[in-house]
């Protein structure tokens, strides 16, 4: 058996399954901490559905820590910027483009060096030690932890990244180094704001990997923990302790794969409400479709990879707003839903007191709600229903039909029914498919590379990038016997010498449970 736990922005939930079987699900609030609302969905997991913490093989947990952290501008460490690419890229500095809330932040710490490569790999110019060493001086004066390296076409030639941060760490024991190339692409400002937001979490991805750690042990078990990564997959808590951007909207893609496995549906658009916010997006093959375009994090422009989902402030906490028109959200009570809606007691008007004064579902007490106005419920509802009907056939890319699938608590706001689909289910377990995402989910492993063909044929460069991301899957604990190719992608540059190709491979496995 093993447990997947979501992290929601207000609520947390928890299952037990026996392989793709759920035995047991619970929800609780989530709280400030978070790790409290781990702590309280476990115990009460024990208690719905008991079980013996021996026989838990894994708990898979997928988390809103590092995204929060980032969106609200709190607990980033003061980070070092630096970029190799002296005499060029000065024009536009490392954090230029970033919100002013966030540039403070991370303490505006911005350095220029020389060093980087060309697209086709020649030399900018060489890397210069002294400029290093008079960074580490500076660092240790005002006692930055942290550093973000990005070089100039790190992703071609990444040994300017390693050699520099190999010497910061010799004259700087124990500074925290990010790398551009391992954890963004082409495309320098977008691959270091990425780096530098990675480096920013390092010290709080310790922190909450540890705390995750403890309310495991305080709960009584001893499983191995997992976290969920933003392509579907898992990694272990020290990966997350090295790249704690790879959990970004971890959430939405918990949910999708939860979705796709409840339904029975490999292709859909997938229609996650929570207590905050909904997440639209799609299932291709069974995993979520990748975002091609660069990617918003807090206001700031990355390019690591991330599943393609919209987000929409509507949810089962969001805030009715009674005017000429009625309005829904962005606003939301969050997890303060069962102290500050009205079916709970409270006095505020919530998207929750809309469906259960139309019968939609039972929470609460209904007597709160009865005497709401007929056409002001009919009117708000119908307002949720065709926002999110047009933010989800925005995510068709064909006019071929897809099923729309509604999972998440907050997907009893939305009728049987919805403008532009055919086919609208609602699966059994809707309202916790995020945390079955999470106890589903397979371990990845990913090449992204530029091969030259010089010497060998196209077929047997693909094929050692095949050999390559499989084996990355197994060194990452899948089960050697299910591992696949799940995608695979090369792009001709016509600009490097060599007939050269870009690669990137994915292969993902069922993780090997107890080994």
């Amino acid at each position: 058996m093993h447990i997947g736990i979501d992290v929601g922005g207000t609520n947390t939930d928890a299952v037990l399954m026996d392989g793709e079987t759920v035995l047991g699900s619970v929800k609780r609030a989530t709280t400030e901490d978070v790790t409290g609302g781990i702590v309280d969905a476990l115990r009460a997991l024990g208690e719905t559905s008991p079980f013996r913490p021996a026989d838990i093989a894994a708990v898979m947990i997928g988390t809103t820590h590092f995204t929060n952290a980032v969106v609200e501008g709190r607990d980033l460490a003061p980070t070092a910027a630096i970029r190799l690419g002296l005499p060029a890229a000065s024009g536009l500095p490392p954090l230029t483009d970033w919100p002013d809330r966030l540039r403070t932040a991370v303490g505006d710490h911005v350095y220029l060096c020389h060093g980087g490569h060309e697209f086709d790999g020649r030399e900018i110019s060489k890397l210069d030690r002294d400029e290093l060493a008079r960074i580490a001086d500076d660092l240790g004066r005002l006692g930055v932890r942290t550093a973000a390296i990005s070089s100039i076409f790190s992703p071609v030639n990444d040994e300017m990244e390693r050699e520099a941060a190999e010497a910061l760490t010799e004259l700087l024991p124990g500074l925290r180094v990010s790398l551009s190339h391992e954890i963004g692409r082409i495309g320098l400002l977008e691959r270091e704001n990425a780096t530098i937001i990675n480096a920013s979490l390092l010290e709080v991805a310790g922190r909450i990997t540890r705390g995750f750690t403890k309310a495991l042990k305080g709960a009584g078990l001893d499983a191995p923990l997992y976290l969920s990564q933003n392509d579907g997959t898992l990694v272990d808590a020290d990966f997350v302790q090295r790249y704690p951007v790879v959990t970004f909207a971890a959430g939405p893609t918990n949910s999708m794969r939860g979705a796709a496995l409840l339904s029975g549906q490999a292709d859909c658009v997938v229609i996650d409400i929570g207590g905050t916010t909904t997440d639209v997006g799609v299932i291709a093959g069974g995993f979520p479709r990748p975002a091609t375009t660069e990617v918003d994090v807090g206001g700031v422009r990355t390019n690591f990879r991330m599943p393609d989902v919209v987000s929409i402030g509507i949810g089962g906490g969001s805030l009715v707003d009674v005017g000429d028109e009625v309005e829904v959200g962005p606003r939301s009570v969050g997890f303060r839903l069962t102290s500050r809606a009205r079916v709970f007691g409270g006095d505020t008007l919530t998207a929750t007191d809309l469906a259960v004064a139309a019968g939609m579902t039972e929470l609460g007490d209904p007597a709160r709600v009865a005497r709401l106005d007929r056409d002001l419920v009919r009117r708000g509802l119908d307002r949720i229903a065709t926002r999110i009907a047009a933010t989800a056939d925005m995510m068709r890319t064909s006019p071929e039909p897809l099923p729309a699938v509604l999972v998440g608590g907050g997907s009893v706001l939305l009728p049987d029914r919805l403008p532009g689909f055919d086919k609208v289910i609602r699966p059994g377990h809707f309202a916790v498919a995020n945390a079955i995402g999470a106890a589903i989910a397979q371990v990845g492993g990913e090449i992204d590379r530029i091969v030259t063909l010089e010497g060998r044929s196209r077929a047997e460069a693909l094929e050692e990038a095949r050999a390559g991301a499989a084996e990355k899957a197994v060194l990452a604990g899948a089960d050697p016997g299910t591992v696949r190719v799940l995608e695979v992608d090369e792009l001709p540059i016509a600009y490097l010498p060599g007939n050269s190709i870009r690669v990137r491979v994915k292969a993902v496995g069922d993780l090997k449970l107890g080994d």
